[in-house]
């Protein structure tokens, strides 16, 4: 994933900040709603972008900064709970399904407004959370959490984001869809090999003695 290679300058800018967040009384579990409330706001932007050309680079370029803000408030929750040392179970599954709902408000958001053929948008959504879907049935299976393949979570937000740049730019389309259809086509299609990668490490590792089944590549 492209994304871990700017993890550690991330995490330079992303610590100082998450603890003056949790210094100040905020709790992890607000800043994960607070995400939550963003990828909704950023589903309805990308969706009445369509349905209104002229103020729709606008409305896009809107919906990008809140999915940029999403993101941040993502990474935001989890360094904050280890910071506070209140990482739990339970916010850790809280987690989990608030990043799924996100995906979908991001991801239904952008094809319900027009700016993929619904097929390719179904095709991608199934992708993401089949893909999100297995790297958590790896830890179900006491293999641990198994997040590879070419395309992650924070892969598809940073093509999303730079995709509303684009359309910010040039809103035409070019071969029947605009910058944020091709990125739904080019994120279903990582999202489906990255599927198959998680799959074949998952089969590969319950192949494997039981000593051995939990170690990593």
């Amino acid at each position: 994933m492209t994304s871990n290679a700017l993890r550690p300058l991330a995490l330079k800018y992303l610590e100082p900040l998450s603890r003056a967040a949790a210094d100040a009384g905020i709790s992890p579990n607000a800043v994960s709603a607070l995400s939550l409330v963003f990828a909704a706001l950023s589903g309805l932007l990308f969706y009445y972008s369509g349905s209104y050309p002229e103020s729709g680079p606008l409305l896009v370029l809107a919906a990008g900064l809140l999915v940029a803000l999403n993101s941040l408030l993502d990474a935001m929750d989890g360094v904050m709970a280890r910071y506070l040392g209140v990482s739990s179970l339970k916010g850790d599954f809280l987690d989990h399904v608030i990043d799924r709902y996100a995906d979908s408000f991001i991801i239904c958001g952008i094809f319900f407004g027009g700016h993929a053929q619904w097929q390719i948008g179904v095709m991608t959504i199934v992708g993401v959370l089949i893909t999100s879907y297995l790297g958590t049935q790896a830890q179900a299976l006491n293999l641990g959490r198994y997040y590879g393949g070419i395309i992650g979570r924070a892969d598809r937000l940073i093509l999303i984001m730079l995709a509303t740049l684009v359309y910010a730019i040039y809103p035409a389309q070019v071969y029947g869809m605009s910058s944020l259809g091709w990125i739904i086509l080019i994120i279903g299609v990582g999202s489906h090999i990255t599927a198959f990668q998680r799959i074949f490490h998952i089969w590969k590792q319950l192949n494997m003695p039981s000593g051995d089944a939990g170690q990593k590549d």
